[in-house]
């Protein structure tokens, strides 16, 4: 059985998971409904590239990494059930999910403030839980947050978070600095949601994440990057050198915490910004509103992130 030249097919089996449908596919792999038969529940399994089957170093990290990951335990984290090998295919189990990506929704414009730091503050738990077990996404962006339709949000793809991956795989086909396309794993994610510092190939610890929060947040209040330009690498260029767009005055009604929250996310320098999530979360609550959430999200199957 191989990975590579087609598809896997309805009622494959990869150990006790019979393949169902497919979910979607991308640079980052091929996910899939599955059907555990060993406990008779629908799963979701996410078959890797095959660079990671044939290289021993990266087989190794994913194994180790999985291992951490399958050991968070959080409401607001995608969970990973299991890691497998059939043949020559390497595989992950996550839960199967219901909801939209938050890209999804954002389609439809701007949140109104109060659902925005709602869904703000379920990001922030999330990254906390994951930052206290060493585990730094590097790669928070509207496709990887997940919104149920009663509003719960999930993080998702941290099961590449610290894998080895290459430069730009997303469909976005971004640009980064050429120095650090040939350093394996020395660059991860998206470039419009980088810190400056992965931006620079330099080592990013958990700031990098609170830097694409503040991405993630400004977008939801504003449905606009914080740095957009016309280009990728005029994004890119913006991250590292300009200041964000002015959200008071992008959106209207953001309390002036919130907006400062923000903005300290979006600091160039890790050491000017928030040292942990936890620290975003208390400027955010005091702002989010109790009632239940405006929008009403049509609910579709969804399952591991980051294609």
């Amino acid at each position: 059985m191989s990975s590579e030249g087609s598809a896997l097919t309805a009622g494959t089996l990869l150990d006790h998971y019979r393949i169902e449908a497919p979910l979607g596919s991308g640079g980052m792999g091929e996910v899939y409904r599955a059907h555990d038969l060993r406990l008779g529940r629908d799963v979701a399994v996410k078959i890797l590239p095959a660079s990671f089957s044939r290289d021993p170093e990266r087989r190794a990290r994913f194994e180790r990494e999985a291992r951490v990951l399958a050991s968070l335990s959080h409401p607001n984290l995608l969970a990973v059930l299991d890691v497998g090998e059939e043949g020559d295919i390497l595989y992950t189990v996550t839960e199967l999910l219901e909801g939209k990506t938050l890209r999804e929704t954002l389609a439809g414009g701007p949140l109104p403030v109060e659902e925005a730091c709602r869904i703000g503050l379920q990001l922030c738990r999330g990254l906390g839980a994951a930052h206290a077990r060493g585990v730094v996404h590097r790669d928070l962006k509207p496709e990887n947050v997940l919104v149920s339709p009663e509003g719960h949000a999930k993080i998702l793809d941290f099961g590449l978070a610290t894998s080895p991956a290459p430069w730009a795989t997303d469909s976005e086909q971004e640009t980064g600095p050429p120095a650090a396309r040939t350093s394996p794993g020395a660059l991860l994610g998206t470039c419009r949601y980088m810190s400056p510092e992965q931006l620079r190939g330099e080592q990013a610890d958990r700031r990098a994440d609170l830097f694409a929060l503040g991405l993630v947040l400004f977008e939801m209040l504003t449905g606009r990057h914080a740095f957009e330009r016309p280009a990728a690498p005029e994004t890119v260029a913006a991250i590292l050198k300009d200041a964000p767009g002015d959200l008071a005055a992008l959106a209207q009604g953001v309390p002036p915490a919130v907006a400062s929250a923000v903005s300290r996310c979006l600091a160039k320098r890790p050491d000017e910004r928030f040292s942990d999530a936890s620290e975003v979360a208390q400027a955010l609550r005091a702002a989010s509103a109790q009632a239940p959430t405006r929008r009403r999200l049509s609910p579709v199957v969804w399952a591991a992130g980051g294609l």
